[in-house]
């Protein structure tokens, strides 16, 4: 289809400019002709490159832009608003947003400071987590398909070559090649693999390693050998280009950029987890190291791979990233009796039994009132460090293989509210925190942190109240006392469960 002039007019709506012209489509700035309808926001409009030197990937991408654009929904999407008949005149008219993409971070003069890097990567990682739990990998992420809000938050742009659980794959039907962009392609998708929402953790490793060093960590390959490599090659260490790094931040990147997918983060969530709170990090070889890797650790991954090809696109699914949830449980502070606290550990150890890989979030809230009279006690340093001690050995016996444990003290004066905030913040999907010990009567006139917490939690609420094996209920003082933070454990199990993206769930 040729170039669309100002003042053009096609199916109700207005060209207004060519904001930009690629190698698979035009995007138009465009408004309602009438002008009687006010969408609240600016528009633009996609036209795919339909002439005669243009490959049927084109029309393939767009067809699947406007199946997947029309399902989607949050604010790390632009919003739908129309799509052109494809035997007419195919078009997709949609939110157009302002800001800048991560091409601007890359291109300043100016690198990014470690902190900059973190939250610009956690961004992503959260963007790329509500697309993953709407049953979509976009396999397409590069610094040109992220763009940052005036707030902080990432919106993904073009969906072409994506993949939706619920729709056929027609990129996989139609190719059997890779697809994707050279630089930030993952090594599954280079044999044809398509739909592991892994492959979109290490293209947003790709680019973490661009805002550490300035450089591709793979290059820019433009031969089907040349893709491959990245099968068994591990990138240089940041920290070799350069040492100032921390080996923290090294650990987050080489982990993105495993050549399996399975040695990467199990989802985004984990990988926004561990920016978020870089001192929860997990230090391990891949972040130490500044040599490289051994050509034998090469020479190994090689030969697994050299009878690797096609396949057949697995199934993306939402099912994939539950299964690896970030479980995070409420642990009281003063006033709790162990027979509280013993049963707490049990609901937590049965919610982690049953989702191998999860990672478990330890959270206690405290106030200014639970510090000591003495002024080296009111230190804060002192106080949370106390804390995290007295977490650590709360958590010690759930000290399983598989499941990484963190740590995390909260200063608040409302509980509820701090709690319900970290959850969201961190994409927790399971909470798990002590019943409240009130009557039901009680409960009806004051509400109390779990009912706070349980009516406005965005996700699964594991209630747990207190019991103990018969041989130990000699050891523990009967019933169970109220902490500082209006809640504690007593009683059996209840689990709530709340859907993603439903705002108006019937309280608990």
């Amino acid at each position: 289809m040729k170039l669309l002039e100002p003042g053009a007019e096609l199916d109700g709506f207005t060209v207004d400019e060519c904001i930009h012209s690629g190698g698979m489509a035009h995007i138009y700035r465009v408004h309602y002709t009438d002008n009687q309808r006010d969408p609240a926001f600016a528009m633009a409009m996609k036209v795919p490159r339909m002439t005669a030197g243009d490959g049927a990937e084109n029309i393939v991408s767009f067809e699947i832009e406007c199946q997947i654009m029309q399902v989607l929904q949050g604010r790390h999407v632009p919003r739908f608003v129309a799509a052109g008949d494809l035997e007419r005149v195919p078009y997709l008219v949609m939110e157009y947003l302002t800001g800048e993409t991560l091409e601007h971070w890359l291109d300043g003069e100016t690198p990014p400071s470690v902190e900059q890097i973190t939250w610009l990567g956690a961004a992503m990682a959260r963007a790329v987590h509500a697309l993953h739990q709407q049953n979509t990998v976009h396999l397409d992420l590069k610094p040109a398909n992220v763009l940052f809000r005036g707030d902080g938050s990432a919106v993904l742009l073009d969906f072409g070559l994506s993949c939706h659980a619920h729709y056929p794959d027609l990129l996989a039907e139609q190719l059997r090649k890779a697809v994707g962009s050279p630089a930030w392609i993952a090594p599954e998708q280079v044999v044809g693999v398509r739909g592991d929402p892994r492959s979109d953790i290490f293209a947003v490793g790709v680019m973490l390693y661009q805002l550490c060093t300035g450089r591709l960590p793979f290059g820019e390959p433009q031969t089907s050998a040349g893709l491959r490599q990245r099968l068994w090659v591990d990138p240089v260490p940041p920290r070799k280009i350069k040492p100032e790094l921390p080996a923290w931040l090294q650990e987050v990147v080489m982990r993105c950029l495993e050549p399996e997918a399975a040695q990467r983060y199990p989802s985004a969530a984990h990988l926004a987890f561990d920016l978020t709170h870089p001192l929860q990090v997990a230090i391990t070889e891949r972040g130490t190291n500044v040599t490289g890797t051994r050509f034998r650790t090469h020479f190994k991954r090689w030969l697994k791979a050299a009878g690797m090809h096609y396949k057949p696109s697995p199934i993306p699914s939402s099912q994939q990233i539950e299964e690896v949830p970030i479980v995070m449980v409420a642990v009281p502070h003063m006033d709790v009796t162990d027979v509280t606290l013993y049963s707490l550990r049990q609901g937590v150890a049965r919610a982690l039994g049953t989702r191998p890989g999860a990672r478990l979030a330890c959270v206690t809230v405290i106030s200014s009132a639970s510090t000591s009279a003495s002024i080296e006690e009111k230190s804060e340093t002192n106080v949370h460090r106390r804390h995290l001690s007295t977490l650590r050995q709360w958590a010690q016996p759930l000290d399983h293989p598989g499941h990484q444990t963190s740590y995390h003290v909260l200063e608040s004066g409302d509980v509820a509210q701090a709690l319900l905030d970290y959850a969201r913040g961190n994409n927790v999907s399971v909470i798990v925190m002590g019943a409240a010990t009130h009557g039901l009567k009680t409960q009806r006139f004051v509400a109390t942190v779990p009912i706070k917490v349980a009516m406005d939690a965005p996700c699964t609420i594991i209630l747990v109240k207190q019991a103990l094996p018969f041989e130990l209920l000699g050891e523990s003082a009967p019933g169970g006392a109220s902490d500082a933070a209006g809640y504690s454990d007593s009683g059996s199990e209840t689990v709530r469960v709340r859907k993603p993206y439903a705002d108006n769930d019937v309280p608990f």
